[in-house]
């Protein structure tokens, strides 16, 4: 099958990978380079990398506006676009070009969390499952009807790198069977149920901050949603402390508000105070500093019983 394949971040390199093996990429589409962090040095995503590598046709859009590139895609005859992570809006123009179509992989259990962020949001939403579906491509966004869908626990030692690691596997074997259904004329697609869709926003800066007046599962469930990326944080006096892992303590401070760094427990963490109990910190950056473990912040004294994170 000519497939033409839209991706660009880690999530989408499986997929790309597969697909290249068992039938005919003959272009490939990702988001326009960036600058480093000290803007010295072009990063080039991952789907790029493999492109250059295997001699692919490279296109980087901005948008899809220049009707000149809808006549290219055109002319390259696809039987199929597939479409992983693309960070895009596909225009009508261009889902009507390709023989069967567009197919996506969606990183959640569709109707639930359409949009940006799913795989954050079922931790941070204390969902005991995940998952991956592949469905047909419409104008409205992740609305399509679902080809496939394929399930995956989620455990309390998943973080948001663990569990997209996973569905990005997951979904790159599911894509190639649903490819196949396709292109059997098998593949039996089914409308999402309105009334369970939910939506998820990308995050913001101000979203990322923990609220320690949540319960301990509540804060322990969004610390992990949210580590590597787009990881969670405090203020203490002045600067910000990411914090990566946590574990829930069993202890309860009456006395104490919440935010308040309770106690030390030697050899493993500090302890923090929530609505209804505590968590213990495991490991944080403070600001300027390397990321440590609860041991090495209680050695370094970075945060101090009576402060509170805020």
């Amino acid at each position: 099958m000519r497939i033409i394949f839209m991706g660009t971040p880690m999530f989408a390199l499986p997929s790309l990978e597969k697909i290249y093996k068992e039938h005919e990429v003959i272009a490939v589409f990702t988001k326009a380079d960036k600058p480093n962090a000290r803007g010295k040095k072009i990063n080039y995503s991952p789907i790029k990398e493999f492109a250059l590598a295997n001699n692919l046709r490279i296109y980087q859009p901005e948008t899809f506006k220049d009707e000149a590139l809808i006549e290219e895609i055109k002319n390259m005859q696809p039987d199929l676009i597939v479409v992983v992570a693309y960070g895009k809006i596909l225009p009508k123009e261009v889902l009507d070009i390709p023989k069967y179509g567009i197919i996506n992989l969606h990183s959640s259990l569709l109707p639930k969390f359409r949009g940006a962020a799913p795989i954050n949001a079922a931790i941070i939403n204390g969902d005991k499952k995940s998952g991956v579906s592949i469905m047909y491509v419409e104008e409205e966004l992740d609305a399509g009807d679902v080809i496939l869908q394929e399930e995956t626990e989620i455990t309390d030692e998943d973080t948001f790198l663990s569990l997209h690691d996973r569905l990005k596997d997951i979904g790159a074997d599911l894509l190639l069977k649903a490819i196949e259904l396709i292109e059997k004329g098998e593949a039996k697609a089914q409308k999402q149920d309105k009334n369970l869709v939910t939506f998820v926003k990308p995050f913001k800066k101000e979203d990322c901050k923990i609220d320690w007046a949540k319960t301990s599962r509540e804060i322990f469930n969004f610390i992990r949603g949210m580590n590597p990326v787009p990881t969670a944080f405090s203020n203490l006096n002045g600067i910000v402390i990411k914090i990566y892992e946590t574990k829930i303590n069993d202890k309860v401070y009456n006395n104490a508000t919440c935010g308040e760094i309770v106690e030390y427990l030697k050899g493993k963490g500090i302890i923090v105070k929530t609505a209804d109990g505590s968590l213990m910190i495991t490991s944080a950056k403070p600001e300027n500093k390397k990321q440590m473990s609860g041991v090495d912040l209680i050695n370094g004294k970075f945060l101090k019983i009576g402060e509170k994170l805020c």
